[in-house]
């Protein structure tokens, strides 16, 4: 029996206790060595050969990432690891750092409890590393230190062993102070870096050694000592002295949290549901007796078993042929099989315990972020909030017509597997819109729908997304329905910021019921909105708000519903360039409604309430906002001119220029529409010398002399006459 086979059945006879389990997590900057780490601790674990690891990417195992060298999905393994005498089941999830796909980061952290923030020695911390702070935080995961590529400081940057004890604290005080400024007070003094604790370690994922104080008190191996390792170039005697795996994986044990504990911290912040509920007493306890509480995480595409569904099972326990609820799906779904994740490997049990991470076959109406359940009514988890959103889009077709009807069937399970990525089917141009964050993220879709599924599709040059809002107050504007019966007056007005930023960080809820109107109302309120309007909110879509002032108008409560309709359909295609719109307030002033309903049916409500919309946005003057990009350079000081030059092409507005040793870091704002081609652009720009990478940073009004010429060229693509109407077309 190999050790991989004794591994496994180790694993299963760990399933059920949840005092020996730890679901943990990888995050980091894009090539801070996530990858090679996780690879490192499932090789020492015995899951796979200790020379291959680092080098095969075990959990890069798609061969997208294995060309390119980065990681795309979030990827699980499960491992045992031995301390103290005895035996502890590790669920590892590694995830990507390339900022394009943070939405796989932001699920993941949903399913564990602690997570290693990973650091690069020589870079140090970069802004996708507080990116993911954030995220950890907010989810309430626990997050550690291991800073990388320790041996790169020695014996590249050839530092005295003083120097690197400076460079090391210096990122270690960092990270902390962006931890304690995020943490809440009763978590600051348990969730601090603690070097002498061990919450911190350093290493080599490469060399696959590392070391903690605890671990250098236990082994007698100094500072001086992987010093002179290093410089020497005898990693591997220091692998053999302080292996990578041995030295993490007792972190875990001794820091991370296990289930039990974890989720009496974690479900109140996830789940807004009744704690004293059967549900909410299963997850608080992680009670394998409860009912089946879920929350799917991600779903792969297997080429024999179809759709995988792996989620992290908070209470109750799931086993083969068991009928399962998803939220807001009316059907149940059978369990075909249940499963442990190994890489790419599944290993088949009968039945899995709460305080898992699972892998099921057979939910195929789930997909990443659905809420599973035994039980049909129950309160679904909380939605997660990205921290970027689709902004570029390419227009797909199929080449062959008879792939047509598979090509549908390809995206929705595309957009089902990876929600980052939206598809919109224009039913009047027959187009198949594919949005996603960034130009790589739809090139790797696309590969995939080509590869994967084989389905030979044309795709268009990336278009960028651009939203629709007012400038000032518009309106009231008068608007008729087509038997003149019927008339509303609404005003628009611009949404204010703070209202605006907190429905993007998913404090306000956004689309679906207002559930509890008198919180939302309250919450309005501190935010600086009137108490009237705050009272009047009907329905919020993506960040547009519909807000009734009226008193006792006969007939409107009735026709509210179409109302609504109307205007979702209104802030889905603006009156400027039929793209969405954002951050507005649209009062419902006055109304005067026909007593007879048949006179008040969807054909005259409809168009009366779009006209009113639209004519009171004309009057609130129409301005075109288009996505911004921070992005981060880092270069050679001789060549940061080069750099600055290329950015200022590209209409970028430098925020801040730092120097550090022989290298500067310019931070600047672009547009997303002018960063298509940058990554060759940048390369010959600098002799393939920066490093770089771009976080998402909101949409900014577009230039006056930019906005006519691209709303031309939008309103012309869509098919649209290129001068957008003005107020006087709508009061006609």
């Amino acid at each position: 029996m190999g050790r991989k086979e004794d591994n496994i059945k180790r694993a299963q006879a760990l399933m059920t206790k949840p005092q020996q389990i730890r679901n943990i997590g990888t995050a980091a900057h894009i090539d801070h060595g996530k990858t090679t780490f996780s690879d490192n601790l499932i090789a020492g674990a015995g899951m796979m050969s200790e020379d291959l690891a680092g080098k095969q990417l075990m959990l890069d195992y798609d061969e997208q990432e294995q060309a390119r060298g980065i990681t795309i999905n979030a990827a699980n393994a499960s491992m045992v690891h031995m301390y103290k005498g005895r035996e502890y089941l590790v669920n590892l999830i590694d995830t990507p750092g390339h900022v394009d796909f943070g939405g796989d980061v932001t699920r993941a952290m949903r399913a564990i409890d602690g997570v290693f923030i990973l650091s690069c020695a020589v870079e140090g911390v970069m802004p996708q590393t507080e990116t993911v702070i954030r995220q950890a935080i907010r989810e309430k995961v626990r997050p550690i230190l291991f800073i990388n590529k320790v041996d790169r400081l020695i014996n590249e940057l050839k530092v005295t062993p003083e120097q690197m004890q400076q460079r090391l604290a210096g990122i270690i005080t960092e990270v902390n102070a962006k931890i304690l400024k995020l943490l809440p007070d009763d978590l600051k003094a348990k969730w601090a870096l603690n070097v002498e604790a061990g919450t911190v370690a350093f290493g080599s994922a490469y060399h696959n050694w590392a070391i903690s104080v605890p671990y250098m008190k236990r082994s007698g191996i100094t500072f001086k000592d992987i010093y002179e390792y290093c410089a020497k170039g005898d990693q591997k005697t220091l692998a053999k002295r302080a292996p990578i795996h041995e030295v993490i994986l007792d972190i875990v044990i001794e820091h991370m949290p296990n289930p039990l504990d974890a989720q009496k911290l974690r479900v109140p912040q996830i789940w807004k549901g009744d704690l004293e509920s059967p549900a909410g007493k299963g997850m608080i306890t992680c009670d394998p007796n409860g009912p089946v509480a879920m929350m799917v995480t991600k779903i792969i595409v297997d080429p024999h078993a179809g759709e995988v569904a792996i989620g992290r099972l908070f209470s109750g326990k799931v086993a083969r042929g068991m009928d399962l609820a998803i939220s807001g799906m009316p059907n149940r779904n059978r369990v075909q099989q249940v499963a442990l994740a190994v890489g790419a490997d599944r290993i088949s049990v009968e039945e899995i315990d709460a305080g898992n991470i699972v892998a099921i076959v057979g939910l195929k109406d789930a997909i990443a972020g659905s809420t599973v359940s035994s039980d049909q009514a129950m309160e679904p988890f909380e939605k997660m909030v990205h921290y970027s959103e689709p902004v570029v889009t390419v227009a797909i077709e199929a080449k062959h017509m008879k792939d047509l009807p598979k090509l549908v069937e390809v995206l929705r399970t595309v957009a089902k597997a990876d929600p980052s990525i939206q598809v919109e089917i224009n039913q009047e141009t027959g187009e198949h819109l594919m949005s996603g964050m960034g130009e790589l993220h739809l090139e790797i879709t696309q590969y995939r729908i080509i590869h994967e599924h084989g389905v030979e599709i044309k795709a268009s040059q990336p278009i960028v997304v651009y939203r629709e809002r007012v400038e000032q107050k518009g309106g009231p504007f008068e608007g008729k329905s087509p038997n003149k019966h019927n008339k509303f007056y609404f005003e628009a007005v611009p949404l204010e910021d703070a209202i605006v930023k907190a429905i993007l960080e998913g404090e306000i809820q956004s689309g679906g019921k207002i559930k509890d109107a008198k919180a939302l109302a309250k919450k309005l309120q501190e935010l600086g909105m009137d108490r009237d309007e705050a009272k009047g909110v009907v329905v919020i879509q993506d960040t547009n708000m519909l807000i009734d002032t009226t008193k006792g108008i006969q007939y409107l409560h009735e026709t509210m519903e179409l109302v609504v309709d109307s205007f979702k359909e209104a802030m889905n295609k603006g009156p400027l360039a039929d793209e969405k719109c954002m951050g507005m307030k649209m009062l419902i002033i006055d109304a005067k409604l026909h007593e007879d309903s048949i006179h008040r049916g969807p054909a005259q409500i409809i168009p009366a309430v779009r006209l009113s919309i639209y004519g009171s946005m004309c009057q609130g003057k129409r301005a075109l906002m288009e996505p911004k990009q921070k992005v981060f350079i880092n270069c050679p000081q001789d060549l940061m001119g080069d750099a600055m030059r290329e950015m200022q092409q590209r209409r970028a507005v430098i925020e801040d220029i730092q120097q550090e040793g022989e290298n500067a870091n310019i931070l600047c704002k672009a547009p997303v529409a002018e960063m298509f081609g940058f990554a060759s652009a940048i390369r010959s720009a600098t002799q393939g010398r920066a490093l770089w990478s771009t976080e998402n940073a909101g949409f900014e009004k577009l230039p006056k002399e930019l906005s006519m010429k691209v709303v031309a060229e939008i309103r012309t693509r869509k098919g649209l006459k290129p001068e957008p109407y003005d107020e006087a077309y709508y009061s006609a």
